[in-house]
């Protein structure tokens, strides 16, 4: 089953360590550099605020129980507040929201100028596990076409998300999709521009270095971050 995410069960941290349900969120694993205490009482009301200010602030897919797929959105003006920082909640300002930011008066959409979601991340199942059962599934498109009728349905008029070049590691760690996954759903590249963290050496961008030359790439387009957008209007406009 695919659907918004509701008040009933808020989903407040991501499936790095495999499907969660309502018995199993609030077990966080042990160790690490997740502050996992602290963003559970910074995402609860945050997510809960947004919820009931917009009716939604992500899509979720479910195995039975378990939530095995996450689609994150957040209103493109909500996101340009001071305090949204990168709005991940798994890590501190400024990655993520700061730790009051619950408390900020969201605008309603219908004083919000330009109605456009922002797609945070999409992820299904675990990207850190060997065996992830629900990739390649259709779950991911399944959330993204869920999101589109939602925003048609809710009054909102774009839908916009970051994606790299079709890459394994794109899939795998990073919460975002290569651009064919959103071309294929119908969304077009409106941005292209560097990405600052792929322009300084790293683990992350040797692997996928590698893996655009296997594929032949150009090294440059592997640095780079586009803008996919979708307009709900009915006809395209950049």
């Amino acid at each position: 089953m695919v659907g918004p995410m509701t008040e009933s069960l808020l989903f407040w941290r991501c499936l790095h360590h495999g499907p969660l349900s309502r018995d199993t969120i609030d077990r966080w694993p042990s160790g690490g550099e997740v502050p996992w205490e602290r963003c559970r009482e910074r995402n609860l009301p945050l997510l809960a605020k947004l919820t009931r200010t917009y009716g939604a602030c992500a899509i979720v897919a479910y195995d039975g129980e378990r939530i095995v797929g996450h689609l994150r959105f957040y209103p493109k003006a909500v996101c340009a507040m001071k305090d949204a920082g990168g709005l991940c909640l798994q890590q501190d300002h400024p990655a993520g929201p700061t730790e009051d930011f619950a408390d900020t008066a969201f605008p309603p959409l219908a004083q919000i100028e330009d109605k456009t979601l922002v797609v945070h991340c999409l992820m299904t199942g675990s990207s850190v596990q060997k065996e992830n059962p629900y990739q390649r599934k259709g779950i991911g498109s399944r959330m993204a076409k869920a999101l589109i009728e939602w925003a048609r349905a809710n009054g909102w008029r774009r839908i916009e998300a970051d994606s790299f070049e079709d890459l394994p590691i794109i899939y795998q760690i990073t919460g975002s999709a290569g651009h064919t996954f959103w071309e294929k759903l119908g969304f077009r590249v409106v941005d292209r521009h560097s990405h600052p963290y792929l322009q300084e050496p790293s683990e992350f961008r040797t692997t996928l270095e590698e893996q655009a030359k296997s594929c032949g790439i150009p090294l440059e387009r592997v640095r780079e971050q586009l803008v996919m957008r979708w307009d709900l209007s009915g006809e395209f406009q950049v």
